[in-house]
């Protein structure tokens, strides 16, 4: 799991190569959110951004969907996002995670991300999970835990 190799777009908008490897000896908030631009991973992402002054003292956040990194960064510029977006284009990370479920809207069944949070410690084991996580209020739920 730590080992995955993953695009993402950094804090400054640049496209880079991670693995959860390059963060050990940080503790990390992992989200995982369905799809850029949608109104509930847009509030999420928002959310994480306006208490990141309460966060970076606590972990490193960062999001991961399955869309790519063109999308991500047109997410992160419009959102004004202020936090790693990584690209889990075939799933490789989420499924590490068992977050790649099988969902169900208006009775049609598909595979996709069921909005989830980890907070991993400094050797990258899973510390807290939040399963099935509701939007709002959740980014409160993380900052008391870590508290």
């Amino acid at each position: 799991m730590l080992n995955i190799k993953l695009l993402g777009i950094d804090k400054n908008g640049d496209e880079r190569e991670y693995t959860l490897k390059d963060f050990a000896g940080q503790r990390l908030v992992l989200y995982f959110y369905p799809k850029d631009n949608t109104s509930g991973c847009t509030q999420e992402a928002c959310d994480f951004r306006d208490n990141m002054n309460r966060l970076t003292s606590k972990a490193v956040v960062i999001g991961v969907s399955p869309d790519n990194t063109k999308r991500h960064k047109s997410f992160q510029e419009k959102q004004n996002l202020n936090f790693i977006l990584l690209s889990d284009t075939e799933h490789k990370l989420a499924e590490a995670f068992n977050v790649w479920v099988e969902k169900s809207m208006y009775g049609r069944k598909y595979m996709g991300i069921e909005r989830s949070t980890f907070i991993l410690d400094e050797k990258g084991n899973i510390e807290k999970e939040w399963r099935k996580v509701k939007v709002k209020g959740h980014v409160d739920e993380v900052l008391e835990y870590l508290s």
